[in-house]
């Protein structure tokens, strides 16, 4: 997918740089924080078909550990206070304000540790496909497996007791029960979505994460902000697949905790309803967008003024 823009380079603390791409041109600005950790934004390509043709000028982003950004041999820098800051360095850096935060995945709960900070500088906070917590993720992928045949239960569990997660037959029932059903439905995969698991970083992601997504022993694997959802004052919209790696329900959970929040079940959706469901992926983001430009202009002083 051709991606027209300006690409900028972002100096960080300790002299790290990572990279950026603007595509679009417009008062309305979207930051896009890619999941993992350790992916980088190239299986976001396709919200440049969408939203810098609908008024939102976008900011795609590697965080540092990814693909177009420095990748440091440093795994002390692999926390989440440390990527929360790198966010607030890149917005500031590329000066914007009042603005849109998109997270999808990890990078939904990057998001949500931006907003409990530096929710001043948003004007909407969209939180795709991520739960408020990391055991809360773990309780449901697991019921999702506890759904399959008990032999390929077990057979998974026999490999993960072994810690041989990278075995050929282990591996491949990852793929059928898991990515193909519950992460990306689309199939054949979307281009842009091999590449960025071609590319993808292992390091970031097993210091943070652990061997994979069901197995969860990284740095993050007790986050919980159920308990501080309500701190979050901007507007909010949740974004989940149906058939989501994540709680179609705690993402429901979160709406009603977050005071301005409102959400969007993709029906067809997966983990990346950004390719599984587009219309109505799509179409949610733009709503939420004109519905809080709307209300920013309402309150404007200028507002109804010759």
């Amino acid at each position: 997918m051709a991606q027209r823009g300006v690409s900028r380079i972002v100096p960080i603390s300790g002299g790290f740089h990572v990279w950026t791409r603007q595509v679009g041109e417009s008062p309305v600005k979207m930051l896009l924080l890619h999941g993992g950790p350790g992916f980088n934004h190239e299986y976001l390509e396709c919200f440049a078909d969408y939203l810098p043709p609908n008024g939102v000028e976008i900011y795609f982003y590697d965080q540092l550990g990814s693909y177009y950004s420095d990748q440091p041999d440093d795994v002390s820098l692999w926390n989440t206070e440390r990527f929360r800051e790198e966010v607030e360095e890149v917005r500031s850096f590329l000066g914007l304000d009042s603005f849109y935060l998109l997270g999808q995945s990890w990078g939904g709960l990057l998001a949500i540790e931006y907003a409990l900070k530096y929710q001043s500088h948003l004007r909407g906070l969209i939180i795709s496909n991520m739960t408020a917590s990391i055991p809360s993720y773990v309780r449901y992928i697991n019921e999702l497996r506890e759904r399959l045949p008990r032999n390929l239960v077990d057979t998974m569990k026999r490999y993960e007791a072994d810690g041989a997660y990278d075995a050929p037959e282990y591996q491949a029932l990852l793929d059928e029960h898991l990515y193909r059903q519950h992460i990306i439905r689309s199939q054949p995969m979307p281009d842009p979505v091999a590449r960025a698991f071609a590319h993808f970083n292992p390091a970031v992601y097993n210091t943070m994460q652990g061997p994979n997504e069901f197995v969860v022993t990284g740095t993050f694997r007790d986050w919980d902000r159920w308990a501080d959802l309500a701190h979050i004052q901007v507007p909010t919209h949740l974004l989940v697949g149906r058939y989501d790696s994540m709680s179609v329900e705690d993402i429901e959970e979160m709406g009603r905790l977050i005071p301005e929040a409102t959400v969007t079940v993709c029906e067809n959706g997966s983990h990346l309803s950004m390719w599984d469901d587009q219309e109505a992926y799509f179409s949610a983001i733009l709503d939420f967008v004109r519905r809080v430009e709307t209300a920013v202009r309402a309150s404007s002083p200028s507002h109804g003024t010759k």
